[in-house]
């Protein structure tokens, strides 16, 4: 999975585009470098646009596991994190946000932009 990382500081939040296939492995990556850039940039909001991705593949247990491996790269509690999907890509998306969303990471799974931004910047 190819992403570009974004940063707009008016209205203050990062943007990822991401495109390819979505694995453990580099979805992994991306969080650490976005976890990265927003402590550089001290941001607390991200909107994450999954809608270029063309598979997601991992296993339940990796999902599951996300927000632990969240807190061990420096992904801190308090931060909204809004991502676009497609909608063939739901059922996998909208557990990781119920898992999140459980451990106390604010992570919504939204199918167009315009709502996501609403959601993130409230």
């Amino acid at each position: 999975m190819e992403w570009e990382i974004k940063i707009y500081k008016d209205p203050n939040y990062i943007e990822i585009v991401t495109q390819g296939v979505a694995d453990n492995n580099d979805t992994l990556q991306m969080a650490f470098a976005i976890a990265e850039a927003m402590r550089k940039n001290k941001l607390t909001r991200a909107l994450i646009d999954h809608r270029n991705i063309t598979k997601v593949t991992g296993e339940i247990v990796e999902v599951y596991n996300r927000p632990k491996l969240f807190r061990l790269i420096g992904v801190v509690l308090g931060i909204k994190i809004a991502e676009v999907i497609n909608p063939e890509h739901a059922g996998h998306f909208k557990f990781l946000e119920t898992i999140c969303d459980s451990r106390g990471y604010k992570l919504s799974v939204f199918k167009d932009r315009e709502p996501a931004m609403e959601w993130l910047l409230k």
